[in-house]
């Protein structure tokens, strides 16, 4: 079985869409699990405050009509974060999407989520290593069974976790701790999730654009309206607050 320190969620999103900067959360599913097996779950409906094309309903079903009576994210977000206090976080591409949309709504609201101290387990990442699959087939392979109510944001995190444990069982070499996990995995040192920044010998650097490979705090230095552009555009909240982090660090230095 798993070896938990401290509490493990695990979060799964349906959305508007996949934009991080634009798009809204309908439904948020989480598992809860404690150190001692016990499991709680928690999911929630909620109001976009946005049109949700046809296209993001044909995948997950969830209609306008479905959310017009739920509360939006800022009126759920304190109870979302009490479910999540003292939890490291898990789901299935979560690092690369459901984390970052979750931040981004907090942000986005003014409800301050700390990420310091949380252990991030992607276990698509275990199952893309091991065996090259999406959930429906992970679930499948590892779990024997079919996934009824795929796209479901509870159904989908309720299966994210039983492949987790099924592949603790299955893989002896990844161990059953969190720790043991990601050193498997390896653990990302994530700088903004919207991968617009990597570290690289230490140093953040950009991630796209004319600038790609550079370390920020030299393009700010050399083009201070680099800044102000990244602000006034279209990048995702969690973007900004980093950009806006490095620079402050940038000064302080200096003085």
């Amino acid at each position: 079985m798993l070896k938990l320190t401290r509490p493990l969620a695990f979060i799964d999103l349906e959305t508007t869409g996949m934009n991080l900067g634009t798009d809204r959360i309908v439904e948020i599913g989480m598992v809860k699990i404690l150190p001692d097996g016990n499991k709680s779950v928690k999911r929630k409906l909620l109001n976009p405050e946005m049109i949700i094309s046809q296209a993001s309903v044909d995948i997950h079903g969830i209609t306008n009509e479905m959310v017009k009576d739920a509360p939006n994210f800022k009126q759920a977000a304190n109870d979302i974060k009490q479910f999540l206090d003292n939890c490291d976080l898990s789901g299935y591409n979560s690092n690369r999407f459901d984390i970052p949309m979750l931040m981004e709504e907090f942000l986005r609201v003014e409800v301050e989520f700390d990420m310091k101290g949380r252990k991030l387990v992607d276990v698509q990442k275990v199952f893309h290593m091991m065996e090259q699959r999406m959930l429906t087939a992970a679930y499948k392979f590892y779990c024997q069974k079919n996934l009824d109510g795929a796209h479901s944001a509870e159904a989908d995190a309720t299966a994210t976790m039983e492949i987790l444990h099924a592949q603790v069982e299955r893989y002896p070499q990844i161990g059953n701790t969190i720790d043991s996990i990601l050193k498997f995995t390896g653990e990302e040192v994530i700088v903004d999730f919207a991968r617009r920044f990597i570290m690289e010998k230490g140093v953040e650097v950009f991630n796209f654009g004319k600038h790609k490979g550079r370390p920020v705090t030299e393009v700010l230095k050399a083009e201070p309206q680099y800044y102000d552009w990244m602000m006034r555009g279209d990048f995702p909240l969690h973007t900004k607050q980093k950009l806006t982090e490095i620079l402050n660090r940038s000064l302080l230095k200096k003085g």
